[in-house]
């Protein structure tokens, strides 16, 4: 009996003493840095006082903090206490589907009336994406989208990671600093026909710069020719132009021409809710009918991703967004947070054209919502943090919302110099704020 024990404890221990050799993990490499968390990673990691983070996605306000909305405190006393902490009810998720769909397409469009939506809560405007290529990659599994280029990082991981194929078209020039229409044009016209393609219907991210809309009516018809379907990442309703309806109008023109389109809508940035996560997806069918099938494919594809979404973001957002005394509240505030916006991209021109710079500006004022694409090269923004502290991603992309009354000449002045370089008269001691 002795002898069984130590001989199953020798078993064990050899079997011990084996499993590490397995190497389950061994093959797994470092996976690459995101951009925009790395920007973050050296920003909290730098010492000095006047560090400025302008690789921020989110809304803040003139001290550079981040901003509850009042429309959201009041939303959080009349939900308060009346909530379940098991599953969204049908009711809520219905409404909140709802009113997501009337700010894409307005309250009295056919969509609402004919119920022509299949529409469903994500997880935020990533998880309306990355829902949407799941249901892509299974009912058109070899069919390439095509990606602006250059657009919002995540977009190629989210695709990739689904299995799609992903493919580009042009959309930004370097040299004007506005958008590449002719060659966005081509790009359409050689796509191989019936082909997906991701658009932004407002505050392109990262470059600022939207179609007119004499440009979007081409872009609808071209795309009605090779029978493209248009899927639209609308995650910043609002910052365009301090207008939801003015802002989505690029979407509505494609419903009235007669196309089927897909949108993934986020609230983290216009309401101030990125921590919650609430976000909608939509796809219109022919109709109503065809809408329900729909969405009882992305139900299911739901399902098994996530399972059910979380509670509390989605019951602030369907609270304001019926409510009329609420949502006209929150209207007015995201007004303000846009004008802030364009007033810090006037400051920030003025200030670098005080300063006698002989490179053109204008494009800082020209483009529009959270971001500028600031022109600046990976060198220049390597600058900016070693010298000045101030951090964006290595694009040139810089958030607009971490600029303030009380730092605007100092970016201003240091993006003067690293783009005039001179080492000699390179003057860090003088810009401060």
């Amino acid at each position: 009996m002795w002898r069984s024990f130590v001989l199953t404890r020798r078993c064990i221990s050899t079997s011990a003493s084996k499993a590490p050799s397995l190497g389950w993990f061994d093959h797994v490499k470092p996976a690459p840095k995101d951009p925009i968390i790395g920007v973050t990673e050296a920003f909290l990691a730098d010492s000095s006082p006047n560090k400025i983070n302008l690789g921020v996605g989110a809304y803040r306000d003139d001290e550079g903090k981040p901003v509850v909305l009042q429309c959201v405190r009041d939303a959080e006393s009349k939900i308060s206490g009346s909530e379940f902490l098991e599953s969204i009810s049908a009711a809520v998720s219905s409404t909140f589907v709802e009113e997501s769909v009337k700010l894409i397409y307005g309250k009295d469009s056919d969509v609402i009336k004919k119920r022509r939506f299949a529409g469903l809560q994500a997880l935020s405007g990533t998880g309306a994406c990355r829902l949407f290529a799941e249901f892509q990659r299974h009912f058109h599994p070899d069919v390439p989208i095509f990606l602006p280029e250059p657009t919002w990082s995540n977009h190629h991981n989210i695709w990739r990671d689904a299995q799609v194929p992903v493919r580009s078209y042009r959309y930004y020039h370097p040299d004007s600093k506005g958008l590449n229409f002719g060659a966005f044009m081509d790009d359409i016209k050689n796509a191989p026909e019936s082909s997906f393609f991701l658009l932004h219907p407002c505050a392109h991210n990262p470059t600022g710069v939207d179609p007119t809309d004499e440009q979007w009516r081409e872009i609808s018809n071209q795309l009605m020719v090779k029978h493209h379907f248009p899927f639209f990442d609308m995650a910043y309703q609002g910052f365009a132009s301090g207008d939801l309806e003015e802002d989505a109008k690029a979407i509505r023109l494609f419903h009235e021409d007669g196309h089927l389109v897909g949108c993934a809508q986020s609230f983290a940035k216009n309401m101030g809710l990125y921590g919650h996560r609430v976000g909608c997806l939509s796809v219109l069918g022919k109709d109503q009918q065809q809408a329900m099938i729909v969405r009882s494919q992305l139900q299911r594809l739901a399902r098994a991703m996530y399972s059910s979404p979380p509670i509390h973001g989605v019951l602030l957002v369907s609270t304001i967004l019926s409510d009329p005394l609420l949502k006209a509240e929150w209207i007015e505030e995201l007004k303000v947070m846009a004008d802030r916006i364009r007033s810090m991209r006037a400051s920030l021109f003025d200030n670098l054209e005080k300063l006698n710079s002989p490179l053109n500006w204008d494009h800082v004022v020209k483009q529009v919502g959270m971001f500028c694409y600031s022109g600046l090269n990976c060198e220049q923004i390597d600058q900016l943090a070693t010298d000045f502290h101030i951090y964006m991603t290595r694009d040139g992309r810089m958030s607009m919302a971490g600029v303030t009354t009380r730092n605007v000449s100092y970016i201003a002045s240091a993006m003067h110099q690293v783009s005039n370089y001179d080492p000699e008269s390179l003057n860090v001691s003088n810009v401060s704020f």
